[in-house]
């Protein structure tokens, strides 16, 4: 495939990472600030020793995800699928590895009722540790000015939504989207053009580069883990068995292990589990390397995010 074709491909196919969040647009410092707080508060837990950050840490070397192929809990069992990263992922148009929340607020109930995460038992054992923890019910009211009574579990979720909108991470690739012809080295060009002649990019769509479809893991050959069936869990319909969100591919060098279950140590592997799995195709290791210099590319940093204890 000719570069420029591939170059046009990846303005139509995926596009420049936009600068503001769907949702953002009522957000203040007020409501943000507290939201970090409450992403770092390990106090809305049940033994007090997990906060969203520990599963989905912010230092540069996490990413937004952790090490783990699937995060311990707070009482020190480990969940069933892989962490993802929370950087760029109110991006996407559904959360979750089975997409059962439509955005960020729906995500960030989830895990503090879940009995494995954070397991508290219910929305109001949750607004009670608030209400009693100072600075908390002043932090509500700046945070939402016009509720009279603002520690509801909707506005908790709001407010980690709200910080989260601000974890947004461009990359190299979207210097090369904004002109920068340059900002792709020969091995890199090489990486997206295979990507996009590979047809990874019909999965693997939009400025995330995945997060915004479903897709069956195993459309040629199966995947060895059958005991996670995917969306099956929720609709009970057939053709969902094992069908999960496409993964966004944003900072997935920085991301491992990797796959739902978190059993694909390398990026390497992966790759060529994907190819296999999806494509049917054998790639060769050259193929490999390539595609995983492009998707170097796809690196980024958010504003650095002071940690609260």
């Amino acid at each position: 495939m000719d570069w420029d074709i591939a170059l046009l491909s990846a303005r139509i196919f995926l596009g420049r990472l936009p600068k503001a969040m769907p949702g953002s647009e009522k957000d203040t410092p007020e409501r943000l600030a507290l939201g970090k707080r409450l992403y770092f508060e390990r106090g809305i837990s049940l033994n007090k020793n997990k906060s969203c950050n520990d599963c989905h840490l912010l230092s540069p070397n996490h990413a937004g995800a952790d090490i783990s192929p699937t995060s311990q809990g707070a009482t020190g069992i480990s969940g069933k699928r892989n962490s993802p990263t929370v950087i760029n992922a109110g991006f996407q148009s559904m959360q979750f590895w089975d997409g059962r929340a439509p955005d960020l607020a729906a995500q960030a109930k989830g895990p503090i009722l879940n009995p494995i995460e954070m397991a508290l038992r219910t929305p109001e054992e949750v607004l009670e540790r608030l209400r009693t923890t100072p600075g908390y019910p002043e932090a509500f009211r700046r945070a939402f000015p016009d509720d009279p009574a603002p520690i509801t579990f909707d506005r908790v979720a709001e407010a980690i939504a709200a910080f989260e909108r601000t974890l947004i991470a461009p990359g190299r690739f979207d210097l090369l989207l904004d002109g920068q012809r340059d900002a792709l080295a020969v091995r890199e060009k090489r990486g997206l053009t295979k990507f996009i002649q590979y047809r990874c990019v019909e999965c693997h769509t939009w400025a995330t580069v995945g997060g915004r479809l479903f897709q069956k893991l195993g459309r040629h050959h199966p995947y060895d883990n059958t005991r996670d069936v995917g969306l099956y869990e929720i609709t009970k319909q057939e053709e969902d068995r094992y069908v999960f969100k496409v993964p966004m591919l944003r900072n997935v060098t920085r991301t491992a292990p990797y796959f739902h279950d978190g059993r694909v140590a390398t990026l390497k592997e992966a790759v060529r589990l994907m190819g296999r799995l999806q494509l049917d195709l054998r790639l060769t290791s050259r193929d490999i390397s390539d595609l995983i210099a492009f998707l170097h590319t796809l690196e980024g940093n958010p504003p650095p995010v002071e940690e609260l204890r």
